[in-house]
């Protein structure tokens, strides 16, 4: 087991959730595609993130290179969207990243989604069932940072930048 299977097992999981959620609605991330001057319909989104969560499914499968460098330029490609959003003032209620309206796009959306990008692709983790059997009583500790790695991270990109947009008056962070 490598010690980059938890950070892979968390992005890789965030590409499924972010996947189904855009898929059941895609409507915010058509708007926001859109809004950046992309071309995007409700169906294209939908498709896009059947593909997302597909992808985060077979990293946490195979957690090989193929996926790793699969995964890491999803991350890229989202944190390039939300980098030319910001540096041509695009003015998105939401990045779309799931699927309704979570929070406008922020640098901290670009810093961590780069920063995932660059550290998948660098060390990829291993098979979530692989990672799972190597660990102490069953796995169920790393499953349980696993969902908490999730979650953070969910909040990161949704909560974090309203409450920056709360105390600095709608200024970007």
């Amino acid at each position: 087991m490598t010690p980059a299977a938890g950070p892979f097992a968390i992005a890789a999981a965030l590409l499924v959730a972010g996947g189904l959620l855009k898929t059941a609605r895609p409507a915010d991330t058509a708007t926001a595609l859109r809004q950046s001057g992309l071309p995007a319909t409700p169906g294209l989104v939908r498709a896009g993130g059947l593909v997302e969560a597909g992808l985060g499914v077979a990293a946490l499968v195979r957690g090989d290179r193929v996926t790793a460098v699969l995964v890491a330029v999803s991350y890229a490609a989202f944190a390039g969207f939300v980098a030319l959003a910001l540096r041509r003032g695009t003015p998105l209620a939401s990045c779309g990243c799931f699927g309704k309206e979570d929070s406008p796009p922020t640098r901290l959306h670009v810093a961590l989604t780069a920063a995932a990008a660059v550290a998948v692709a660098v060390r990829p983790g291993v098979g979530l069932a692989a990672v799972v059997r190597a660990q102490p009583l069953g796995g169920v500790p790393f499953l349980l940072l696993l969902c908490c790695g999730v979650a953070f991270a969910y909040l990161a990109l949704t909560s974090v930048p309203r409450l920056l947009v709360l105390v600095h008056g709608g200024g970007r962070s």
